[in-house]
């Protein structure tokens, strides 16, 4: 792999589709190696915005908009962060044969509508998930519901991120409100719903995957320790890693995740997420990118998710290795306001081997996710309490 030098004509350029958190982290891993970055979302002072070379605006669901970004911009490589895209755009430009989309276009297309990788999962691939139907109406919700997948159950957009519009139901007099808040708050309306059984699991995990180049050029798949998480109304709130499982449930889980990820194809990191019970795996989902639950990587291993997604996309060998037991924990703003104040940052980071990274995001809202409270630990219980006391020690306020 070659790689050139930024703002000049040999430059190696990847544009950013999305420029959150996560997409800010990626930008300073793919500068360490020289890449010259583009981000781009659909709201300006994006988090990403701040640190790549050039920064744009533009409604990335308008293919005609994003077909004629990149064109201007003729990028290398293409990286969605975020589901709202035109992927028929993204499959045009593929087949033009200048860039890489990461990790592929199929795969996009596949992972921003829930309908298209449950199927792929549970019925081309006969991966074990839970009960599941789609439904266009609400009495097609209700039919599914009453005739095999019951109660309790999950309704969620096929399209949508960070929990948006999913609810558990638990009662027929629950099931309109589900409805309609699916409906009402998917990125996109695909015109379905997805409702899923619950399973009885005894810990959920994220398995960061990755598919990157061997020394001989090959393309294997690597495994970072798994990482457990708690969520609120399917927003992440905590990780931490590695989660302990027994051997035959990660080898299962390791199985499901390769399986899943090779369907996919290209080059990059993926987060699985699984539904363990004992030995047994359910598949739940899955990220062709790096995972907000992988946030807890930025201490615990030798290569970030982010740096590991970086050197992947650019053919670079990777390192999966645990440095430490470590955990990660949300700061969520409690106000709706701009221009907030971060206050007795001091003393979050008076707790034994913690950081604290501040998104820089523009804009609050009432739990909006503006930071995160990491710590290092002899063992992952332990750095899940000091990431706690660290991210509820610092304050958010407007003065």
């Amino acid at each position: 792999m070659k790689l050139g030098t930024a703002l000049t004509p040999n430059a190696t350029k990847a544009m950013l589709l999305g420029s959150g958190e996560l997409g800010k982290e990626l930008v300073i891993s793919l500068q360490r190696f020289g890449v010259e970055v583009i981000a781009v979302d659909r709201y300006p002072n994006a988090p990403a915005h701040a640190l790549a070379h050039r920064a744009y605006v533009i409604d990335m669901t308008d293919g005609k908009a994003l077909k004629a970004l990149i064109a201007k911009e003729k990028p290398h490589f293409i990286i969605p962060e975020i589901e709202a895209l035109s992927t028929s755009a993204l499959v045009e430009i593929e087949a033009e044969g200048n860039c890489t989309v990461v990790p592929n276009a199929r795969a996009i297309q596949l992972t921003m509508n829930r309908e298209g990788i449950r199927t792929l999962a549970a019925e081309t691939l006969q991966i074990p998930t839970s009960s599941y139907a789609f439904a266009e109406t609400f009495k097609e919700l209700k039919a599914a519901v009453d005739n095999g997948i019951g109660y309790p159950c999950f309704v969620k957009p096929t399209m949508s991120s960070s929990g948006k519009g999913q609810s558990m139901v638990t009662t027929d007099h629950e099931l309109i409100a589900a409805w309609g808040y699916a409906k009402n708050s998917a990125r996109v309306d695909t015109g379905k719903v997805i409702v899923e059984g619950k399973i009885d699991f005894d810990i959920e995990i994220t398995l960061l995957t990755v598919r990157a180049l061997n020394a001989d050029g090959v393309v294997e798949t690597y495994f970072c320790e798994p990482i457990g998480h708690t969520q609120e109304s399917g927003d992440y709130r905590e990780s931490w890693q590695p989660q302990i499982m027994t051997s035959q449930a990660l080898a299962n889980a390791q199985q499901i995740a390769k399986k899943i990820t090779d369907a996919m194809g290209g080059l990059g990191l993926f987060g699985v997420e699984l539904f363990i019970c004992g030995d047994d795996v359910w598949f739940s989902e899955v990220s062709p990118r790096p995972h907000d639950t992988g946030l807890v990587t930025l201490l615990t291993q030798v290569q970030s998710e982010f740096d590991l997604h970086a050197r992947a996309i650019l053919g670079l060998p990777v390192n999966v290795q645990l440095k430490s037991p470590g955990a990660s924990v949300v700061i969520l703003s409690p106000i709706h306001a701009q221009g907030l104040i971060y206050n007795d940052l001091e003393k979050a980071l008076s707790v034994p081997n913690t950081d604290v990274r501040l998104f820089g995001k523009f804009e609050a809202f009432l739990n909006r996710r503006m930071g995160v409270a990491l710590a290092i630990a002899d063992s992952a219980d332990t750095a899940r309490k000091n990431a706690a006391q660290a991210a509820n020690m610092v304050v958010i306020t407007t003065n």
